[in-house]
Formats: structure tokens, C-alpha cells, sequence
């Protein structure tokens, strides 16, 4: 991405550029800095006047650019909720109640309709109305399908750090990890 380019787009003013940024400075040295973005880090490296994202920070945090949210293994989303991630749970209320992880909000991604499940129509709106844009949230289910889904739901909509839990309530519960 030139800088031109990411100026634009992300409205940078020159000034609030770092200086490593400088015009003076593109053309002479190669730098390599972290920034913020969206409470995500970065690293951008400078190099013939250009600049261009790391490829791990792309997979990392920038999932809007490939539309597919991060899937991580249960003790991972444990340690993430320690940390201070948000826990949504999307199963239903009757799956919600017979036990969950500490702290998670319920919002059923499918209610239970006859024999089979339909989407929930006010599930993006129900989200927004619990979390940020740019919260960071890790996305359950039973057992890891519906969170997918939901998670893929959520980038789509514009939610920047959205991780689903490989495996589900089911894997939290096997892996003895606490539960409400």
C-alpha cells in the first residue's frame, strides 16, 4: 500500500504521521515501527518509498481483508477472557442456561424452531447493541459451528477483533475450564 494511498484512506494528516513517515525520510531510510490501529498492532516496514503491512498482522488482526475470523483452540479463548476479552455466547437460551462460560453474554446466533434451527434476523443488531465495533470478542457455541458462522457474521459487519472458539462449550466444559 503507498503511502498516498493509506494517507488517504485512513485520514492521516502529515503531522500526525511518525516521522520515520517524513517525505524527506521515505526516500533515504528503511524503518520498521509498530502503530496502533483499531486497538490492533502492526508492524509496517518502509522501504522504497512504499509502505506494506506484515503479513502475520494480517492474519492476525486484519480480518476484514479476508472476511474469515481467527479460530482458536479453547485454553487459548480461556487465557483471552482472562485477559479481558468479552465472551459471546450464541447458543440458545435453554443451552445458556444449563451452563456457560464465566461472564458470557447470550445471544443466540439460531433459535430452535419444529425439528431444525433458524437464523436469528436481529442477531448483528443484538450484538451492537452489547459490544463495540472494536471490542474484542471471542464467539461460542456448542460445539463450534454456529460460532463460526456467527464470527463470519460479526467481520462481515464491520467487528474488527472477533475470534471463534474451536470447539465449543462442549471442549470448554472437556478441558475442565470454568464454568457458570
Amino acid at each position: 500500500m503507498e503511502a498516498t494511498s493509506l494517507i488517504s484512506s485512513s485520514s492521516f494528516t502529515p503531522s500526525s504521521l511518525p516521522s520515520a513517515l517524513s517525505p524527506q525520510l521515505l526516500g533515504r531510510h528503511r524503518s520498521l515501527f509498530s502503530v496502533t490501529v483499531n486497538p490492533q498492532r502492526c508492524r509496517i516496514s518502509v522501504v522504497r518509498k512504499k509502505l506494506s503491512f506484515c503479513p502475520k498482522a494480517a492474519l492476525r488482526g486484519n480480518v476484514q481483508s479476508t472476511g474469515v475470523p481467527t479460530s482458536v483452540p479453547v485454553r487459548v479463548a480461556h487465557e483471552l477472557l482472562q485477559a479481558g476479552h468479552r465472551y459471546l455466547d450464541v447458543r440458545t437460551p435453554e443451552e445458556f442456561s444449563a451452563g456457560h462460560a464465566p461472564g458470557a453474554i447470550n445471544i443466540p446466533y439460531m433459535y430452535k424452531a419444529g425439528s431444525g434451527m433458524t437464523k436469528n434476523p436481529n442477531f448483528v443488531a443484538e450484538v451492537s447493541s452489547h459490544f463495540g465495533k472494536y471490542d474484542e470478542i471471542i464467539v461460542g457455541c456448542q460445539l463450534g459451528k454456529r460460532s463460526l458462522m456467527a464470527a463470519t457474521d460479526l467481520v462481515a459487519a464491520g467487528f474488527t477483533a472477533v475470534t471463534d472458539i474451536a470447539g465449543g462449550y462442549a471442549a470448554w466444559t472437556q478441558n475442565q475450564l470454568p464454568t457458570e
